[in-house]
């Protein structure tokens, strides 16, 4: 049986369309949809012109800077980079980059991993040792820096880059677990259970099925890590006292005692300094955007 589909017809005379009903200008919609592109605006100016300045800023001489802070500058130079590079920047580079990499890798593998036992395993007690793990969310960097001092000069981890590895590892486990859980929460038990069938044990089931499956959430909670890693300063500046382990942004600090009158030199340590995140942020926001609502929105 057949159904007919009745479509709206559209009057073709002048008479017809006289007599339909006229359709009111939505107004105030108008003025929200205006009001809120500008709030857009003046948001992304607030954001875009610091970063903005401060690469300018780069470009300058001292005199330049403290002439008119505001100005462009006068020629397009990369001498004050490649001071800044030369300098020590190089060095707290590699640090951060080492540091960065280790600690993503480890965060990633153990919060997946905790994540898959905590939600695919169905281990007794699982509930419970969720809620103790997400306490961790509320501990402050502040409140653990002198016990954690304690700790890693007790086993001869402090001034090292492992113990410093070791601390940002366990401080954003809590976290990565947290929002790897909650996609996993979404994949259905019937996966795992046609894996199982198959043969799989439960490191192959993780390995081969649960982890290509996560691909999106792992992309933005490493993308969050990577924000945390490399800007961090306080576990940095207490855990790590010499100057050949330092990481980029502890080392900018002693950069600027070093440099408190060559401010265009400083500029450009701190433009080389953002350059990786601005970088990584703009390729991996689509990633990010894309995990975060698909493991928080369903």
């Amino acid at each position: 049986m057949s159904t007919m589909t009745i479509k709206p017809t559209t009057p073709t005379t002048r008479a017809g369309r006289a007599a339909q009903p006229k359709r009111r200008p939505d107004y105030l919609g108008m003025v929200a949809r205006y009001l809120v592109r500008t709030l857009l605006v003046v948001m992304s100016m607030g954001v875009l012109y610091p970063l903005f300045w401060m690469f300018s800023s780069a470009f300058k001489t001292s005199a330049e800077i403290f002439a008119d802070p505001w100005a462009l500058p006068n020629a397009f130079s990369f001498e004050n980079y490649v001071k800044a590079w030369n300098q020590g920047v190089v060095s707290y580079f590699a640090n951060s980059l080492f540091i960065t990499a280790i600690s993503l890798a480890a965060t990633l593998l153990l919060g997946a991993a905790a994540a898959y036992a905590l939600t695919k395993l169905h281990l007794p007690f699982s509930r419970t040792v969720t809620f103790l793990i997400l306490g961790g969310l509320m501990v402050s960097p502040t409140m653990i820096l002198v016990p954690l001092f304690q700790l890693l000069q007790t086993v001869g981890l402090y001034n090292t880059h492992a113990g410093l590895i070791i601390v940002y590892v366990a401080y954003r486990l809590p976290f990565t677990i947290f929002l790897i859980r909650a996609y996993m929460l979404t994949l259905s038990d019937e996966v795992v259970e046609a894996a199982r069938i198959d043969g799989a044990n439960s490191v192959q089931i993780f390995l081969r099925v649960i982890l290509p499956l996560c691909k999106p959430v792992l992309a933005s909670a490493g993308l969050v890590y990577v924000l945390f890693a490399w800007n961090e300063f306080p576990f940095a500046l207490v855990f790590l006292n010499d100057a050949d382990l330092k990481t980029l942004p502890v080392g900018l600090l002693d950069f600027k005692s070093t440099l408190q009158t060559d401010w265009s030199v400083l500029f450009a340590g701190l433009a080389i300094a953002s350059l990786p995140m601005i970088v990584a942020f703009a390729i991996g926001q689509r990633y990010f955007i894309r995990g975060l609502s698909e493991g928080m929105g369903k």
